[in-house]
């Protein structure tokens, strides 16, 4: 009679992702690409579906749970518990919580284009494309902030051919164009009655990481803001990583140096290292 050897399969590695932007989004196209047989769990804060999160919840290894935000990591006890007092269990967690505007919104804002991560530029530069061929001539913009966002921005219009006139003043409004204008605003309108006249309006006020679930997970911040991550994204824990705008490299918000795409082909790379799946690594014989 012949002994047959047995093995048990070691159990699928699980990854929880605590944020379901576009950072979070990109990650989970990458992990399912390059073939990750474990399970995901996306905690989304909101409560609507959009197409592309209803698309990631097709994946069979991905689960998306909606209306479910985090708000308490256990590091040791590797879970995530979230704001319905839910527990989710992980072996590799992944903030992706992204940041917030640091002062309330501006009235009519969502008439502008907006510019907070270097991954706004290309819906910018398809906006302004529609634009100058609707006035067949090239744009006048109102660019309103300070900082590195407005920096940046800048600079995408300048390369898109807008000409952007700059203003440090905040708006009390935008002023919206007439009805049935594919133009989304006029101008702005400030406090003491005067207006600024333009084609578009870029908004690109500094916005604050929203980084409170390091304070529970004991994860080290950056003294501006943000999760202190390391050029793989790793945070200052073991098994946990950020990514997006919540994570902060070298003090500076992480969305404005790297892309979505980028940071999650870097970080999908290291979470399958972790979980043994690295297809292309070579292996060793027995």
């Amino acid at each position: 009679m012949s002994a047959t050897a047995s093995t048990t399969a070691p159990n699928p590695t699980r990854i929880v992702i605590a944020g379901a932007g576009q950072s979070a989004q990109a990650l989970v196209r990458q992990l399912d690409r390059k073939g990750f047989t474990g399970s995901i769990t996306v905690l989304s804060n909101r409560d609507d579906c959009t197409e592309e999160l209803l698309q990631l919840a097709a994946l069979p290894q991905v689960s998306v749970r909606f209306g479910q935000p985090a708000a308490f990591i256990d590091p040791e006890g590797h879970s995530v518990t979230t704001a319905d007092g839910m527990e989710f269990r992980y072996d590799l967690l992944v903030i992706a919580t992204g940041a917030a505007p640091a002062l309330p919104p501006v009235e009519g804002a969502t008439r502008c284009l907006s510019y907070s991560t270097v991954d706004d530029a290309a819906g910018i530069g398809k906006a302004v494309k529609e634009v100058t061929r609707v006035l067949g001539r090239r744009p006048l913009g109102i660019l309103v902030g300070t900082g590195p966002s407005a920096g940046q921005a800048e600079a995408v219009l300048r390369a898109r051919g807008v000409r952007p006139i700059r203003t440090t003043e905040r708006p009390a409004a935008v002023v919206p164009t007439v009805a049935g204008s594919v133009l989304p605003a006029a101008g702005i309108l400030f406090e003491d009655g005067s207006r600024m006249n333009a084609d578009l309006v870029v908004l690109a006020e500094e916005r604050s990481p929203k980084d409170e679930l390091a304070l529970s997970a004991g994860l080290r911040t950056a003294p501006g803001g943000g999760i202190a991550v390391a050029k793989d994204f790793s945070t200052t824990v073991s098994g946990i990583w950020a990514i997006g705008d919540a994570a902060s490299f070298d003090g500076v918000r992480l969305g404005l140096m790297v892309s979505a795409e980028a940071a999650a082909g870097i970080c999908s790379a290291r979470l399958l290292e972790e979980s043994g799946q690295l297809a292309d690594r070579p292996q060793v014989a027995a």
